[in-house]
């Protein structure tokens, strides 16, 4: 039997971090050094902050690109990267730093461009809150997510992917214990993408699972 599911909610503290860049070139020498906490933040901390950029740029390394440095064909490769495909932040910081050369090395003008706006790297400290919400079954758990928070489905789904053995969101680590019971709930969750959409979206595709799931529960 599954110990209970605990739900948490959490919150992102943006702390700077003293590193900044004005050129494409000082960016990619920032990013050999910056903390991973910054890579993390630059990132998925648009999620949890309110945004009024260009949403067709999902990371702010894209944005900057595109608006301060001008320059769409860098921007579009790096708005492309998604961060879960990779296994951890470092691989993702050196793919960063690849693509940054790499279209470097096609303009001999281009890394020497002086942005309009420098960009300030910040790093990110979570904080977490406990909400004194528990789930014992996947019934349970259902019932909670249409109410989750924002900071709990990124706590949960986002940020559980540092956490987990498998590198998994807490929603299917945690079904994974009831067996084959919950296998098709447990597949739905997972091929859910949680880059290209918001927090609300998230929301909203895991209360299809689970609804989908409740035929299911019921005929058991």
């Amino acid at each position: 039997m599954s110990e209970p599911f605990v739900i948490r909610d959490c919150a992102l503290i943006a702390i700077a971090t003293g590193q900044s860049a004005q050129t494409l070139m000082g960016l990619r020498d920032k990013l050999e050094i910056v903390p991973e906490s910054s890579i993390y933040y630059h990132f998925w901390g648009g999620l949890l902050r309110s945004r009024f950029d260009d949403p067709e740029y999902q990371n702010d390394f894209a944005m900057w690109t595109r608006h301060a440095i001008h320059d769409k064909t860098l921007a579009e490769r790096l708005a492309l990267v998604n961060p879960t495909d990779y296994p951890d932040l470092e691989v993702l910081r050196r793919e960063l730093v690849d693509l940054i050369e790499e279209r470097m090395d096609e303009s001999e003008v281009l890394p020497w461009i002086k942005a309009l706006q420098s960009f300030h790297f910040i790093r990110s400290q979570i904080v977490i809150f406990d909400t004194k919400r528990v789930a014992a079954t996947p019934e349970e758990l259902g019932e909670h997510v249409p109410h989750l928070s924002l900071g709990s489905i990124f706590y949960h789904f986002i940020d559980a992917r540092r956490r987990t053995h498998l590198g998994r969101d807490d929603f299917t680590q945690w079904l994974s214990g009831f067996g084959d019971e919950h296998y098709l709930l447990t597949e739905r969750i997972s091929h859910i993408d949680p880059y290209f959409i918001t927090l609300m979206e998230l929301r909203e595709e895991l209360i299809h699972a689970f609804r989908q799931n409740a035929p299911e529960t019921e005929a058991l």
